[in-house]
C-alpha cells in the first residue's frame, strides 16, 4: 500500500517500546488499530474498571492494517437494524468526540463530511430491495429517502442515468470523517489513563480448559492474563487458532484510487455506488474510486497485497466515466490496495467472549465496517468484560454463540 497524500492518513503517535512494563495484566488486547483503541478507551474511562491493560501490536503505524487503507467512510444505509443503530452511534461519537474524550481543548474536533451516500439501482428487483432496506433505516431515526432518476439528476446534474431507475439517498450523518485521527487520539488518552502499548508480536496464548491464561511475545516474555481480546484484523483467526479456538475470517482485496479531474463537479460528489459495485465519492478537492478486484474475490494472505494489472484501465475509469462524464479526463493522484476482514458466515462483527471459553474476546470480522463500528465495539466489548453483558447497545446477536447455534445475521448492504 502506498501512503495516501492526504494528511488525514498521518499519525502522530509516539515511539513505542517493546517490552512491557508489567508481568502480568487483566486485559490484553491482540492487535493495536481501531478495534483495539476502542475496546482499550472504553475500558480505562470507565470508572467501574481498575484493571491494567495491554495493547501488542508489530506495527503501530499501520501501514498495514485496515486502519491505516481505511476509506474513512460514516453510514446508517444498512439493512440490518443494529448496523444502523451502530452507525447512528458512531456518528455521536465522532461529532461530540472531544466531549466524549474528557473535554481537554488538546483533542481536536472531529466532524462528518456529510455529502451522502447514493445507492442506484437499475432494476426493479434492486428498487425492492433499496426500498426494504430504506423502511428498515427509516424506522430506526435514518434520514435514507428513495429518489427517482429525475430527483437525482435534479440534484446532482453531473450524472449520467439513462440506465438508472430510483436511487436511495441519505445526506444527514453519512459520507466521510478522520477515522485515523479519531484512533490516533484514542491511543492517546487511553496511554494517559494508564493503557500500556507495545510494540511487539504475541506469538502463542496460553489456555487452561476453559480459559486462557497468558500470551507469549516475540521478545519471549510470557505474560498473565484475566482477558485476552482478538483484535488482529485480517489475522484474528490465526490469533484464534493459538488459543485452540476456530474462527473464519478471510482477508479480501479491495483497491482505492485517488484522481484529480480536469473539471472539477460545482458541488460535492456523494459516496455513489453504482450497480456494477464500483464505489465514488468526494476526496479533499479530490474524488476517490474503489471496487472489488475484477476477478474472483479470493481470500489472500494478511500479508499479500499484490494488485491486479489494469484495474483502473478495464474497470475503473470507464465505468465512473460512463456515470459522470466530466471524469473522463482526469489525473490519478494516488492508489493503495488494502483487505478486508471478511467474516464469511453473514458478513457481520463478531463481537464478545467465546461461547466456551468466556474470557477470549472478539471485535472481529467487520467486513469493511470496522472504522465507525468501532465505538460501538469496543463499548460493548469493554462492558462484557466489566459486568458481564451490554449495557449500552444490545449487541447479542453479534455475540460468537450464533456460529454454534447457525444463527446468521446477515448483513446484505457490504460495499
Amino acid at each position: 500500500m502506498t501512503s495516501s497524500k492526504d494528511s488525514s492518513w498521518v499519525m502522530n503517535l509516539p515511539a513505542f517500546d517493546t517490552k512491557p512494563k508489567a508481568s502480568g495484566y487483566d486485559v490484553v488486547i491482540i492487535g493495536g488499530a481501531t478495534m483495539a483503541a476502542n475496546t482499550a478507551w472504553f475500558l480505562a474511562s470507565n470508572p467501574d474498571f481498575k484493571g491494567r491493560v495491554l495493547i501488542v501490536d508489530p506495527d503501530p503505524t499501520f501501514a498495514k492494517a485496515q486502519t491505516g487503507a481505511s476509506n474513512n467512510c460514516m453510514r446508517q444505509q444498512f439493512a440490518n437494524p443494529i448496523n444502523v443503530r451502530i452507525g447512528q452511534f458512531a456518528a455521536e461519537f465522532v461529532k461530540n468526540f472531544r466531549a466524549n474524550l474528557g473535554g481537554d481543548p488538546a483533542v481536536p474536533d472531529l466532524s462528518i463530511r456529510s455529502f451522502g451516500y447514493l445507492y442506484l439501482s437499475d432494476t426493479p428487483a434492486l428498487t425492492e430491495v433499496l426500498k426494504r432496506d430504506q423502511a428498515v433505516q427509516a424506522a430506526n431515526g435514518a434520514g435514507t429517502r428513495m429518489v427517482s432518476a429525475a430527483e437525482i439528476v435534479a440534484l446532482y446534474p453531473f450524472y449520467k442515468l439513462d440506465d438508472i431507475a430510483a436511487g436511495s439517498l441519505n445526506t444527514r450523518d453519512e459520507g466521510y470523517y478522520n477515522a485515523p485521527l479519531m484512533v490516533e487520539w484514542l491511543i492517546r488518552k487511553s496511554l494517559e489513563r494508564g493503557v500500556d502499548y507495545i510494540r511487539n508480536r504475541v506469538t502463542a496464548i496460553g489456555r487452561e480448559g476453559d480459559r486462557v491464561t497468558s500470551v507469549t511475545l516475540a521478545s519471549g516474555e510470557v505474560i498473565a492474563a484475566g482477558h485476552v481480546v482478538n483484535a488482529a484484523g485480517t489475522r484474528a483467526g490465526q490469533v484464534a487458532a493459538m488459543a485452540g479456538l476456530k474462527l473464519d475470517i478471510q482477508p479480501k482485496r479491495r483497491y482505492t484510487y485517488v484522481f484529480r479531474a480536469k473539471r472539477p463537479l460545482d458541488r460535492d460528489l456523494p459516496l455513489t455506488i453504482d450497480p456494477t459495485g464500483v464505489h465514488f465519492r468526494q476526496f479533499g478537492d479530490d474524488y476517490l474510486i474503489g471496487c472489488p478486484p475484477m476477478g474472483p474475490d479470493d481470500t489472500m494472505a494478511p500479508d499479500d497485497f499484490a494488485a491486479e494489472e489494469g484495474i483502473w484501465e478495464r474497470k475503473l475509469h470507464p465505468i465512473v466515466s460512463n456515470r459522470i462524464p466530466q471524469f473522463k479526463e482526469v489525473e490519478i493522484v494516488d492508489f493503495w490496495m488494502g483487505h478486508y476482514d471478511y467474516n464469511t458466515f453473514d458478513y457481520n462483527v463478531v463481537i464478545g467472549p467465546h461461547d466456551q471459553v468466556r474470557n477470549f474476546h472478539f471485535t472481529n470480522g467487520s467486513s469493511g465496517h470496522g472504522s465507525q463500528q468501532g465505538p460501538a465495539v469496543g463499548r460493548g466489548v469493554a462492558e462484557q468484560i466489566i459486568y458481564g453483558g451490554f449495557k449500552s447497545m444490545d449487541l447479542t446477536p453479534f455475540l460468537h454463540a450464533r456460529f454454534a447455534k447457525g444463527e446468521r445475521v446477515v448483513e446484505r448492504a457490504v460495499i
